[in-house]
């Protein structure tokens, strides 16, 4: 198989307490990436900030180059603690494939709202005269698909934003910050913690013109008072804690969007604003809810 194969990927289940040992291991071996996900279906939606989650059991995979010794690779890694056989190790094969390209063949143009659309590059707008957002997914959250993202897009859409000074906090990919860019406000400041993100954020200004009127910026270098529109999509732990911040750059009469807040969470965080905030309304979309407010 290693002959024939560019790739080979090895999946381990284990329980989380040995997953630190054996991603070690799988590194000491030489894999190329290590990556967890769900042995079984238990959503972890709301992890401590600065911590990575992990399920109570885990499916390790690690990437190995195609040359790599099978039989002696399965032997090593069926020594890891929590590897109680080595038929715990799973082992297969694939070929190299043009992954930046891969996601093409599914993306699509999707609509938000009455007039708003994110049209994949290699896409045709399916209503020209509309407002086409051109957008490639990129490294950044953010491409349109989540229910918490279609929420901010949709209430971007019913809103007119001329001339307004917008927030998108916690910004990812850019796309709210381009939506709003697009419907008229005359300046976005985007904040993240990830470079990558604020990287993702201007290119994709920049991709659809509007690249002189956002201005992404990392959290330790923002001070923004008096904005007309807070665009927040985090989630609801990350919202509580940023309430002040938030909600002291708002001006009065300004609007306050929330997303990424599950619907049984929505009452915590409307709570966390306290009375700055007034005329809250709640638009649920499956289990994700977005809120939006006036300051007072």
């Amino acid at each position: 198989m290693a002959a024939r194969e560019d790739f080979i990927e090895v999946t381990i289940p284990v329980s989380r307490t040995f997953v630190a040992a054996l991603e070690s291991l799988m590194q000491a071996q030489g894999a190329l990436a290590v990556t967890f996900r769900d042995v079984a279906d238990v959503p972890v939606l709301e992890p401590p900030i600065g911590e990575t989650p992990l399920w109570p059991e885990v499916m390790v995979s690690g990437l190995f180059p195609g040359q790599t010794p099978v039989k002696a690779l399965q032997a090593a890694l069926s020594l890891a603690p929590g590897v109680e056989s080595p038929g715990q190790v799973a082992v297969s094969g694939f070929e190299d494939r043009d992954w930046m390209n891969a996601w093409k063949a599914d993306a699509k143009p999707l609509r938000f709202g009455q007039s708003l659309w994110i049209v994949p590059t290699h896409c045709e707008p399916p209503e020209p005269a509309a407002l086409n957002l051109r957008l490639d997914p990129g490294l950044a959250f953010g491409s349109g698909t989540h229910p918490s993202t279609r929420l901010c897009l949709e209430w971007i859409d019913r809103h007119d934003l001329r001339g307004m000074s917008v927030v998108d906090y916690g910004c990812g990919s850019g796309v709210l910050a381009v939506a709003a860019a697009m419907k008229g406000a005359a300046k976005v400041t985007c904040v993240d913690i990830d470079p990558q993100a604020l990287l993702a954020t201007r290119e994709n200004a920049a991709a659809n013109s509007v690249g002189h009127l956002v201005d992404p910026l990392p959290p330790d270098s923002y001070a923004v008072k008096g904005a007309d529109v807070m665009l927040a999509n985090i989630l609801s732990g990350t919202l509580i804690e940023l309430a002040p911040v938030l909600g002291e750059s708002v001006r009065r009469g300004g609007w306050l969007v929330l997303a990424g807040v599950l619907n049984h969470q929505a009452e915590a965080v409307i709570r966390a604003f306290g009375r700055r905030f007034s005329d809250w309304d709640q638009i649920s979309h499956e289990e994700w809810a977005g809120l939006s407010a006036r300051a007072v």
